[in-house]
């Protein structure tokens, strides 16, 4: 029964605080911001979530060997929400942006 506890307290855990964070989060929040500055023009209402979601690595369409990290960044201006995908190389000690893409969450 005490297992049963500490396995459900321990999932509860992990909801609450996620997975640790990505050596590149702080840059991707960062790249965020100056991103949709670029895709939408400079706006006061323009906020960027702190939290940056680490999603499946995707291979370099370059070479198959290499892989990119992942992460994902919301943004909002006034009523308009933005997610935001950023590209970094998997090298340790160094957040090196291989790509970027944003996408208007809207549903026509």
């Amino acid at each position: 029964m005490h297992l049963l506890v500490f396995a459900v307290l321990l999932a509860m855990a992990n909801l609450a605080y996620g997975e640790p964070g990505h050596r590149c989060a702080a840059a991707a929040t960062k790249q965020a911001q100056k991103l949709l500055v670029f895709h939408a023009g400079t706006d006061d209402r323009i906020e960027i979530d702190k939290a940056v979601k680490v999603l499946a690595p995707i291979r370099n369409p370059a070479n198959k060997a290499q892989a990119f990290d992942v992460l994902e960044v919301w943004g909002w201006i006034y009523k308009g929400q933005y997610r935001m995908h950023f590209l970094y190389a998997q090298m340790p000690g160094n957040c090196l942006l291989m790509g970027q893409e944003i996408v208007e969450f809207a549903s026509l």
